[in-house]
């Protein structure tokens, strides 16, 4: 199965080497990287450091079928070892905690193998600084999964404002509610909760950093305007939480335009509810997670109209991303499928001696070292906000 409009595995029959550090048994991101990693078919998996334990790691490579040799328990010694194999792989998937992040990406890119990593890319806007100069110098690929861009109808909202069709954008409102930590889940023992409510591998943001930054990047791509100051309120509603679980951002643009940020992990009766609303002096936009096979398209003056994913309405944008017909319904795993496959598009236009044929057309993109380092700015000017009362902070990147 490959993207629509996009060049076929057969016309690139070697599979991108694709290793990986974190994901071992117990974690969600990690399958769900393989998984969007293999829906196209340009990757194989090859190698991971799958977990810092040995026999931990043991185990989960040998259930995914990885050879004995190519599962390590240091990434270090894996980026080493995989950099001076023939067959080494091309490419690192990056899904540990937060905090490992920095360290990780440094050491495939110094063995000159691209990155594709979780957000936020660091802990610390220093780090993400470093990363991007250091891939920079390599000329390597670094990817951010802000997997939300890679839904179809997101990529109809980003041509329709590209486009003017929304005329000046003016407001901009996105949220994100959840409600699984509406209780001290982290004492339990659960382990996505435990470390994500722990600053020492979370970062100084909690549900702003968790998915706060999938919100902000989401606005920022459809709308494509420059966020330069915001004014914060973060909040522990579950008592004896290090880290905030709601976070309510106001935004100003650089245009004039200004916005609403809602992120929040205490919100019951919302699963994963990401939901933007961008409205400017031509019409507005509105586009929801749980619903993402539908655009709602607000004309001034006209009906609201729905605009259906791989339907005549669709516009070019969100018909190269579409894989099947209309009704049958794309989601969360096609999105993140859609960011791999354009990274694997561009790795391949990387590689030594590759075809002119091999440079996708229209040219991939996918969120980058660059939106990483926006996005921790980001969580850091809002958590500098909520430190100083509200304050109206600027950004630094």
């Amino acid at each position: 199965m490959t993207i629509k409009g996009s060049k076929t595995a057969a016309a690139f029959p070697a599979r991108i080497r694709l290793g990986m550090v974190g994901g071992g048994e117990g974690a969600f991101i990690g399958a769900v990287h393989r998984i969007a990693a293999r829906l196209d078919d340009h990757y194989e998996f090859v190698a991971g450091a799958l977990s810092a334990t040995p026999e931990k790691a043991q185990r989960s490579g040998a259930a995914l079928g990885l050879a004995s040799e190519r599962i390590y328990s240091d990434f270090r010694e894996m980026a080493k070892a995989e950099a001076a194999r023939p067959d080494g792989i091309e490419a690192v998937a990056i899904v540990t905690p937060n905090h490992m992040h920095a360290p990780v990406a440094e050491a495939f890119l110094k063995a000159g193998i691209h990155v594709i990593c979780d957000k936020p890319v660091t802990t610390t806007s220093k780090d993400a600084k470093k990363l991007q100069a250091l891939a920079a110098k390599k000329k390597l690929i670094f990817a951010v999964t802000h997997n939300y861009t890679g839904y179809p109808m997101v990529r109809q909202a980003r041509q329709m404002v590209q486009e003017g069709q929304l005329g000046e954008i003016r407001v901009v409102q996105v949220e994100y509610p959840q409600d699984w930590l509406t209780e001290k889940l982290e004492d339990t023992g659960q382990k996505q909760a435990a470390w994500r409510s722990d600053p020492k591998r979370s970062g100084a943001g909690g549900a702003i950093g968790d998915i706060g930054t999938h919100a902000h990047n989401l606005a920022a791509y459809v709308t494509g305007l420059q966020l330069v100051e915001l004014c914060a309120e973060l909040t522990s509603f579950v008592k004896g939480r290090a880290l905030d679980d709601n976070a309510n951002v106001m935004l100003r643009y650089a245009n004039g335009a200004r916005g609403l940020l809602w992120a929040s992990q205490v919100a019951p009766g919302n699963e994963n509810n990401l939901k933007l609303r961008v409205y400017g002096s031509k019409g507005g936009l509105e586009w929801r997670q749980e619903h993402p096979n539908q655009l709602h398209w607000s004309p001034f003056g006209q009906p609201t109209q729905i605009i259906a994913r791989a339907t005549g309405a669709a516009n070019a944008s969100a018909a190269r991303v579409s894989r099947i017909p209309a009704g049958h319904p794309e989601g969360y795993l096609e999105a993140f499928a859609t960011l791999y496959t354009e990274v694997a598009q561009a790795i391949r236009a990387a590689r030594r001696g590759a075809p002119k044929a091999a440079r996708p057309d229209p040219p991939a993109h996918f969120p980058t070292i660059d939106d990483g380092l926006k996005g921790v700015a980001f969580i850091e000017a809002v958590v500098a906000s909520s430190k100083k009362g509200g304050r109206w902070t600027r950004l630094d990147a």
